[in-house]
């Protein structure tokens, strides 16, 4: 006994076939929209650990700057000649030469 084919009309065919690629197509914009939002996320959080990396390093060198001013300073307040003069007589008990000591080399 022969089996019969049942003809489906074909507007019913058209719509499955439309309603399967507007889910498909839903869907894909839908990971789309997804992974847009993920990388503007991941932007923004690095950009703004970026922002805190910027104002620790920009602590850091105002720390250093500081640092420098005052070793400057402390260079200046060692190499002057008052304070050299002061040690030479005091602590090494250095006195200057009489006119008799200086011998001139010609």
């Amino acid at each position: 006994m022969p089996i019969a084919k049942v003809a489906r009309p074909r507007a019913a065919v058209d719509v499955r076939a439309t309603t399967g690629l507007r889910v498909s197509t839903f869907i894909l914009s839908l990971l789309v929209l997804v992974a847009v939002a993920l990388v503007y996320v991941w932007s923004h959080l690095h950009n703004t650990q970026l922002k805190y990396r910027i104002a620790e390093e920009m602590t850091v060198r105002d720390n250093l700057t500081e640092e420098n001013r005052r070793l400057k300073v402390e260079i200046a307040t060692l190499k002057s000649p008052q304070r050299i003069e002061s040690i030479a007589r005091d602590k090494l008990k250095l006195q200057y030469p009489e006119r008799e000591q200086v011998v001139l080399i010609k």
